[in-house]
């Protein structure tokens, strides 16, 4: 009887398994945030191409109107796209007296492309307004990200709105936080975090900044906390470590560590310098934030002993000074954090846990300057620049280049590993990259 019995649930259990195993195929192939899957720019299975150009290996190129650093967001069959279109349309303002104001109505919005072959599924267009600031000449309106939880899309134009889509384009809500206001109107970046049933956006500018945690579902704010930090644009992350879920978010002041439930601060450190841009990672405990401005540093924090402010304690394991990046968020994979010299195409390996030098600084000819975070997978890393050019590197403790690749046009957004596919998100297009 009880043989019958266990072959029984054996049985039963299989189809539990297959839609486990299905789950998390499905999970890895999928680009749900900024950072990817697992948030750190990491993604545990995929094999997408090491080489391509414009006549290789290209499955599909897809013109995107307008212009955008937002790196587009995949889950299942969909591809969202966030874009700002400069329309023909002008409105007379009054002119700031050390730097023109924009003169042109804009045009923010959302697209779903099929992921099979690029074409436009829908689109939306969720704002029309003239930005009520400039932007930096190589940045945009459309630089901030969106997140999805598998069942919404929840796009972020920072100044410009939140909205909450369903897949099938149906706007549940939407909420305005203001606008911001940039040092020295570089434009704004910081993209939201999702976890579980809440959002966290911080918004960090010349005003009064804020973190704050809205409820998903309804776009109701759950709380809001006051920062007494300038502009930066880094993206929070949520980590769990020993039962209790902070909210980790770096900046010029201080990198602090929040409360996941109720906004409350938990620890807090100086030593990044100014304009800080790089998403935190984080692995076994261990946090680690990055910044390329200004007395430029990269700091590995022990989450066993961050409590108060933790500045100059042994609660900082590890800082280093060189070879740090401005813009590009930096890639953690096992004992290794690959990481970019300002803007410059210069790679150096760290130790994470010692911070020793792995290899490095080494100079990627040809890559010219770069903004886009560092992806990995596997074997391999990709680091795509603003000039087109995408170096794959071995993932390891060596320096060697597995390709150089040229495409028509660069990318400021996240190169995104999909399963076997990659995808580039050009000044005009949308690649993807996938065996022929």
């Amino acid at each position: 009887m009880k043989k019958w019995l266990l072959i029984l649930m054996g049985f039963c259990l299989i189809p539990i398994l297959v839609q486990a195993k299905h789950h998390a195929k499905q999970e890895t192939h999928n680009w749900p945030h900024l950072r990817g899957p697992n948030v750190n720019g990491l993604v545990d299975m995929g094999n997408p191409p090491v080489e391509w150009s414009e006549d290789t290996n290209i499955r599909w190129k897809v013109k995107i109107p307008g212009t955008g650093f937002a790196t587009p967001i995949i889950w299942g069959d969909k591809i969202f796209v966030q874009t700002a279109v400069k329309t023909d349309k002008t409105v007379e303002v009054a002119q700031n007296a050390r730097k023109p104001l924009p003169t042109h109505i804009y045009q923010f919005k959302l697209l779903a492309l099929d992921r099979k072959s690029g074409n436009v599924v829908w689109e939306k267009t969720v704002n029309e307004a003239v930005p009520h600031e400039g932007t930096h000449k190589t940045a945009n309106y459309a630089a901030t990200s969106g997140v999805t939880d598998g069942e919404h899309l929840y796009a972020f134009y920072g100044s410009w709105g939140l909205y909450c889509f369903d897949f099938d384009g149906n706007l549940k809500w939407d909420k305005d936080l203001g606008d911001q206001r940039i040092a020295g109107t570089f434009g704004e970046g910081t993209s939201p975090t999702i976890h579980g049933n809440t959002l966290i956006i911080n918004w960090d500018h010349q005003g009064d900044s804020f973190i704050v945690a809205l409820d998903k579902r309804t776009g109701k704010e759950i709380w809001r906390t006051a920062r007494r930090e300038r502009t930066s644009w880094s993206t929070p992350i949520v980590v769990e470590h020993k039962g209790m879920q902070q909210i980790i978010v770096s900046a010029s002041g201080k990198t602090r560590s929040y409360d996941f439930k109720t906004g409350e601060l938990l620890w807090e450190c100086a030593g990044l310098g100014s304009n800080v841009i790089p998403t935190p990672v984080h692995a076994d405990g261990i946090v680690y934030v990055t910044s390329g401005h200004r007395q430029p540093a990269m700091q590995a924090i022990s989450l066993d002993k961050a409590k108060g402010d933790i500045t100059g304690t042994d609660a900082v394991l590890w800082t280093v000074t060189d070879n740090t990046p401005y813009v590009s968020s930096p890639l953690l994979s096992g004992n290794n954090i690959y990481s970019m010299k300002g803007t410059k195409s210069i790679l150096a390996c760290y130790n994470a846990k010692t911070g020793e030098t792995v290899f490095g600084p080494a100079r990627l000819q040809g890559l010219g300057n770069i903004y886009a975070p560092l992806v990995g997978t596997g074997d391999r890393v990709y680091i795509a620049g603003l000039n087109g050019t995408t170096f794959v590197i071995k993932n390891g403790s060596e320096f060697e280049v597995l390709a150089k690749n040229k495409l028509d046009e660069g990318t400021g957004a996240s190169p995104i590993i999909a399963g076997d596919e990659l995808y580039l998100r050009g000044t005009e297009h949308l690649y993807c990259i996938a065996a022929n």
